[in-house]
């Protein structure tokens, strides 16, 4: 019964996370693009400048860079390693190239949900000044589409939870740190699995995922402050050890990367394999990245929106740098490591971080064991922040005192989600993603003039 349903849930997703997703976002991102005039290239090396700038109001909890990391420590997460190998598993090396085009589009849509996310503040139900697609649909929309950000909401509530995350740092807990025998043979793992009913494989996953769940849960209750100031922290960490890994590869394999890059491109337009392929590699490269930059989704104003920045403008540049760092730069140190030294399987249904940990293994001494590091940070990373996205739109929906409930529902469901099947986790973490996304892309371009209008305004005054 439960594979009728994941067979179902991943059709529907598929249909949702294909076509309609990738207008949705690589359309809308094109055309966000070229009417703002490029401004993710242009306006790129303000983008620093605005970074570096302190927050100039009370009307806030963290400042815009606090918001930068919180975000990235969200994106750069499982998606990076485990999203990547899925790319090249379902779409070959051309999926990447397409992983790129989201990139740079998104950094343009990231600009925008920036910008409005300070332009459109609203007030919650305890009068508190909050961001995100909710109050940008209210406030900027009127209350005639108010149905729309309820709905953003809710999809949002459970779009945020980290299927994902939780479901990949116990398999990869499982590959790093067990073996079938081991597993088979341990009196502690069949005495519990004997008396809850499971098997001593899903057992460790079971108890791996309460470990999880209780260290999020130190950080996530502390709240947005707590949040930001460890994601401040860890994303500088994470994203150089990875960096040294990935560098190690490329170093020992270095006659390979021309012909790793080169497979990126000619796969990207393999026009050899008909249309409907080349098609297809777009969208599942476009729907990896969705997961990983969240460009369009609408999570990064519910973080920039509790900016203390006053300036539209100036937290949209900031915001955009998001996409640069992780479907930019980390997808792409993924992408090349797996070309370098892994054995790709295709054709073999949906894989995903195991394929990463057989590379690192083959590569580097100890490297499932390093990479595992990193995986634990990326993927707590991305709970801590998930964590506050989900309690926002809670606390849209029901108050900030109900919302408290959904906090640990959110903890409850990393112990969940760590024993779901991966094709089922990843089915429904996309087509929550996708129902998020079509709101907030709707407001996004219906408002997008008022973006336009706010960053001639803006820059008039700085290039005189």
């Amino acid at each position: 019964m439960f594979d009728t349903f994941s067979e179902y849930l991943t059709s529907v997703a598929d249909f949702v996370c294909g076509y309609p997703l990738f207008c949705l976002l690589i359309g809308g991102g094109l055309f966000l693009f070229i009417s703002s005039g490029a401004v993710s290239l242009r306006r790129l090396p303000y983008s620093l400048a605005a970074l570096r700038a302190k927050g100039d109001s009370s009307q806030g909890e963290i400042s815009s860079a606090q918001a930068l990391a919180s975000v990235v420590a969200a994106t750069i997460g499982l998606g990076n390693i485990a999203g990547v190998a899925i790319a090249l598993v379902v779409g070959g090396p051309g999926a990447i190239f397409w992983m790129w085009v989201s990139a740079l589009v998104g950094m343009c849509t990231k600009y925008h949900e920036g910008v409005l996310a300070i332009m459109y503040k609203g007030k919650d139900r305890e009068g508190k000044l909050q961001g995100g697609p909710m109050y940008i649909i209210d406030e900027g929309m009127g209350r005639r589409w108010h149905w729309l950000a309820v709905f953003f909401a809710v999809a949002g509530m459970f779009g945020t939870l980290c299927i994902m995350n939780a479901n990949q740092l116990t398999e990869a807990a499982v590959a790093t740190f067990t073996t079938p025998e081991w597993i088979d043979g341990n009196a502690v793992l069949t005495a519990i699995g004997g008396v809850i009913g499971l098997s001593n494989l899903y057992t460790f996953r079971l108890l791996f995922g309460i470990l999880v769940a209780v260290i999020v849960s130190v950080v996530v209750l502390g709240g947005v402050k707590r949040i930001a100031w460890m994601a401040s922290r860890m994303v500088p960490t994470m994203v150089t050890l990875y960096f040294l890994l990935v560098l190690y590869i490329i170093v020992t394999h270095i006659s390979r990367v021309p012909a790793a890059f080169g497979s990126i491109f000619t796969e990207a337009f393999n026009i050899d394999a008909g249309i409907g392929a080349l098609v297809g590699i777009a969208i599942i490269g476009a729907r990896r990245a969705a997961l990983v930059n969240d460009a369009g989704i609408g999570t990064a104003s519910l973080m920039h929106g509790a900016s203390k920045n006053t300036e539209p403008v100036r937290e949209g540049l900031v915001a955009m740098l998001g996409p640069s760092i992780d479907s930019g730069l980390v997808c792409t140190l993924t992408a090349i490591a797996l070309l370098l030294c892994g054995n790709i399987p295709t054709g073999e249904g949906v894989k995903g971080l195991a394929v990463a940990m057989d590379a690192f293994r083959a590569a580097i001494p100890a490297g499932d064991y390093l990479l595992m590091i990193v995986v634990i940070f990326f993927s707590l990373s991305s709970m801590f922040s998930y964590s506050y996205y989900g309690t926002k739109c809670a606390a849209y929906l029901f108050g900030a005192r109900r919302a408290r409930l959904y906090t640990y529902f959110f903890i409850a469901t990393l112990v969940v989600f760590a024993v779901v099947p991966l094709q089922a986790a990843v089915g429904l973490c996309d087509l929550f993603y996708a129902l998020m996304a079509f709101p907030t892309m709707i407001a996004i371009l219906t408002l997008s003039g008022k973006v336009r209008a706010a960053t001639r305004q803006y820059f008039a005054t700085r290039t005189r």
